[in-house]
């Protein structure tokens, strides 16, 4: 390909838009186009790395035995609704775009496939002798985001490739999980990534395990936490760990455990509180109100003791809420504070919102219109392990001192319910601490077990000649979000620095000057051979100046660089390597063996990464 058909447009200045290198540098070298908000074209030049990175997809699936398909983006809203997803993916998360035919049926494009893929397979694997099977495609997808950003990193349409499996039972639901584990992590190596697999929640998809794996950049969205031995790691949304130990109270339990009231005038945060009074906020027990809204239209008040040292794990009681009441109620749709302003709006006396104790009676819930009339207890294992502690009082300007479970209330159900931080204790080894990085995440999988099989009545014949459910897995790959994190990942103050797998080209010839004839016809030369060799090349032949060529060859990011300039006439080019710098002036009769060696070393040493 000719840089001078490629319809090319390279910008020298950051787009408003953007806000991360990867994005910026995507946008600059002209590899996407913003077309709306979340909304981007892939243009030539990326549309050649998402058909590389395919390629590594496909080629390693069917490795394993896994096979294609394409399923419809259009998907009916009765299907979503048997497996009780709609609701949360349309008025609770709210992230699926949904629409009326003219006839009134309702429609959702699919931000992903479990539904599809389960009543299909419930229709045609209707016997154990034709398990297992694993299903998979590379499609578009659509998420209404409610802030998209960061370009292919958070879009409202995006490329992904997702498989299901399916099996008669789970031990070999568990070895093809295993064999995608190895699978994902051939792939990320060949695509020159360096990924990291963590512990992940399952999320709105659900199962019983699920694994995500993480491009690290400093730019992710996501907190990774691991330890330092390299034998646990987890996205802090999953991840446990070892509090740091409670201060002990001095003086214990007063009052018979009900506690000494302490006059606290406008001390409602936890840290003035213990900042005036000298106590540690190990200490203290602080008390969350939040309201629980479920697809039935239930509005379920929590009530959430935590150690006044610890932050509340938002996925991880989200988890605990539905466990408790989505069988009662439905899908969980939101979980948010319960205000004061809100209290007042549902007819409620006023609460002592930043004085409140764990004792808080379901009383002041009286006359809700709305919401249910007593609240859901739950408490984090540290806050319940506190032999005495200080809390509110449940009186303006006013805590308890002194104050301990069962003599002051019953203690709520024990949970773990805290995010946990960088430099806590492991708990596999309590020598280890975990450590932070930031992540991307580029693929998950999951083990869905039968929670879809099931609701959708996705049944098999086992050998005893008996129906039961399907079991499932699940395994996701973002491809247009991994080609951005290998941007993410390689670049520098020059441009990108494509990882050569997954480059739209893997050399670009650059002629210094087109209006030189030997440098002209020595390009062009070079150009045919790199072509008849099977080597993806690109030529710039443009009329610009050699500077601007050289920084768009930088911008752009193709591994190696073949300069064709003064030393034309005596047969020498100079070849650059994009990533190290490294150049040297090379032979134009050896170029193409040295550039074909450089290749196969780099093709060699991805596959046995």
């Amino acid at each position: 390909m000719r840089v001078s058909r490629l319809m090319l447009v390279t910008l020298r200045d950051d787009p408003a838009e953007a806000e991360i290198p990867s994005h910026k540098l995507l946008l600059r070298a002209g590899y996407i186009r913003r077309v709306g908000s979340g909304i981007y074209a892939y243009l030539p030049l990326l549309w050649r790395v998402l058909q590389k990175i395919s390629a590594i997809v496909r080629e390693e699936l069917n490795a394993t035995g896994a096979l294609e398909t394409l399923l419809p983006q259009l998907q009916p809203a009765e299907l979503w609704q048997r497996s009780g997803r709609w609701a949360g993916y349309t008025a609770g998360e709210g992230i699926m775009f949904h629409l009326e035919d003219r006839q009134g049926r309702e429609l959702g494009l699919g931000p992903t496939h479990e539904e599809v893929i389960t009543a299909l397979a419930g229709d045609l694997l209707r016997s154990y002798r034709q398990l297992p099977v694993n299903l998979y495609q590379i499609q578009t997808k659509f998420r209404d985001e409610i802030r998209p950003r960061f370009g292919l990193m958070r879009g409202r349409e995006f490329i992904m490739k997702d498989a299901y499996s399916f099996h008669a039972d789970e031990a070999c639901l568990k070895q093809t999980y295993a064999a995608m584990d190895q699978a994902y992590r051939r792939i990320f190596s060949r695509c020159g990534l360096r990924a990291v697999a963590v512990e992940a929640d399952s999320g709105a998809i659900g199962g019983s395990a699920s694994q995500e794996f993480m491009v690290t950049a400093e730019a992710g969205e996501d907190l990774i936490l691991a330890s330092g031995d390299g034998r646990y790691a987890a996205n802090q949304e999953r991840a446990v760990s070892l509090p740091a130990d409670a201060a002990p109270l001095p003086g214990g339990a007063r009052a018979g455990g009900h506690g000494d009231d302490l006059a606290t005038p406008a001390q409602s945060a936890i840290e003035v509180l213990c900042s005036a009074h000298g106590f540690d906020p190990s200490q203290t027990v602080k008390v969350l109100l939040l309201l629980a809204r479920f697809e039935d239209g239930c509005q379920q008040p929590l009530l959430v003791s935590l150690r006044g040292d610890q932050q509340l794990n938002e996925v991880k009681l989200a988890n605990a809420v539905s466990a408790r009441c989505s069988a009662e109620h439905g899908t969980l749709l939101d979980i948010s504070p319960l205000t004061a302003e809100a209290a007042a709006k549902e007819g409620l006396a006023p609460i002592p919102f930043g004085f409140m104790g764990p004792h808080l009676e379901d009383a002041v819930l009286v006359g809700a219109r709305s919401w249910q009339p007593r609240f859901l207890r739950l408490a984090d294992a540290t806050a319940t392990a506190l032999e005495s502690f200080v809390c509110g009082a449940n009186s303006l300007d006013t805590h308890r001192v002194g104050a301990s479970w069962g003599a002051l209330c019953p203690a709520p159900e024990s949970l773990d319910l805290r995010a946990a931080q960088p430099g806590d204790r492991c708990w596999h080894d309590p020598e280890q601490q975990l450590q932070a990085s930031r992540g991307i995440e580029v693929g998950h999988i999951f083990q869905l077990g039968r929670k879809y099989s099931a609701a959708l009545e996705a049944t098999f014949t086992n050998e005893a000649g008996q129906e039961e459910p399907l079991w499932m897995g699940c395994y996701g790959i973002g491809v247009s979000r991994l080609a951005q994190a290998a941007v993410e990942q390689h670049h520098d103050a020059n441009g990108i620095c494509w990882p050569t797998a997954i480059a739209p080209y893997e050399v670009i010839v650059v002629i210094a000057n087109v209006a030189d004839a030997p440098q002209l016809e020595l390009g062009e030369q070079l150009y045919g051979a790199f072509q008849a060799a099977g080597i993806d090349v690109l030529l710039d032949d443009r009329g610009e100046r050699a500077g601007v060529k050289f920084k768009d060859a930088d911008l752009l990011g193709i591994p190696w660089r073949v300069v064709v300039g003064r030393g034309a006439a005596d047969g020498q080019v100079e070849l650059v390597q994009r990533a190290s710098g490294e150049r040297s002036d090379v032979p134009a009769a050896e170029v193409l063996s040295q550039l074909q060696a450089h290749l196969e070393r780099e093709r060699a040493g991805l596959l046995s990464a």
